[in-house]
């Protein structure tokens, strides 16, 4: 069973669900973009008991307030959302689990406050978000957040209401990794029954979020600030694995090298089959792996 909690901010609340004993080892879980929550109900409950696990959700998404009128979605802003929840909590150092999205806010926090983080998993993600390779796309990437923020706020649409079939539906048409279970397990939170029916209850902002990214030689030496244990879960058919990449495959090759070889044998990196949402449709595929590494004594010294 778990527990629905808030966390009061200056906008609202952040939203979360908790599952286990308030004195177990704190383990904070951060959904990827466009989800929530929800998308851990499947796995938490098959990981050990002794750990007290809060899936939070990230501002803007599930059941968290939206930012205020007129300000954009910055990656640092989900970053901020982990520091305000661990402070709510009065969390001094805990492990973090992300997801996609979730993954590269969970290496960030790991940069910016290595001291707070004893261990750390990434979900089909490799703690980074690259930046792209031409400096002209970069610049249009910029462009486009601004662009598109000023077009959904003089359109001022309001959400559009969908039969739940329809949302579901709509949902799987953008999430081709995901299953019919675990769509309807994700549209739980994400949506709002309203009389005409369920409306989607992101904020349409986060869409145009700007986005904290780095070339490989920053993320190498950033690799070398992790003070924690690693473990990397890519899923064979998911959206890591290089040699199925269509584009960009030697900056995923480079980056999964630069963790093996600057954290060595604390960092384990592991494919396991299924795709980009393996923890929600197929959790026991990665709910050992995950056990036995939240389980296992972290014996690294502290830099």
């Amino acid at each position: 069973m778990f527990s629905e909690v808030k966390f009061p901010v200056p906008w609202g609340h952040l939203a979360a669900k908790a599952w286990g004993s308030s004195g177990g080892h704190p383990v904070l879980c951060l959904h990827g973009w466009l989800d929530n929550a929800n998308t851990f109900d499947k796995l938490i409950p098959l990981l050990p008991r002794g750990c007290y696990y809060v899936a939070m959700d990230f501002s803007g998404h599930g059941l968290s307030s939206h930012r205020p009128a007129g300000c954009p979605y910055h990656f640092l802003d989900y970053v901020s959302d982990v520091r305000r929840v661990a402070a709510a909590l009065q969390w001094r150092r805990f492990t973090l689990m992300g997801h996609s999205m979730g993954g590269a806010v969970a290496g960030m926090f790991c940069f910016l406050y290595p001291e707070m983080v004893d261990k750390l998993i990434l979900l089909e993600n490799l703690g980074f978000l690259l930046a792209p390779e031409d400096t002209e796309a970069w610049l249009e990437s910029k462009r486009l957040v601004i662009d598109r923020l000023l077009s959904l706020e003089a359109k001022q649409q309001t959400p559009r209401a969908r039969s739940p079939e329809a949302a579901l539906q709509r949902l799987l048409e953008a999430n081709r990794h995901l299953t019919a279970e675990g769509g309807a397990i994700l549209l739980q939170r994400g949506a709002t029954e309203t009389p005409t029916g369920l409306v989607y209850n992101r904020d349409m902002r986060v869409r145009t979020q700007s986005r904290e990214s780095f070339t490989v030689e920053q993320c190498v030496k950033l690799l070398q600030k992790i003070q924690d244990r690693v473990l990397i879960i890519v899923a064979q058919d998911g959206l890591l694995v290089p040699y199925k990449l269509d584009t960009r495959n030697h900056l995923v090759k480079d980056v999964r090298e630069a963790f093996e070889s600057t954290l060595k044998e604390h960092n384990q990196l592991i494919e396991v089959p299924g795709s980009h949402f393996v923890h929600l449709n197929k959790p026991e595929v990665v709910s050992g792996i995950i056990s036995n590494f939240l389980t296992a004594q972290n014996t690294r010294a502290r830099l």
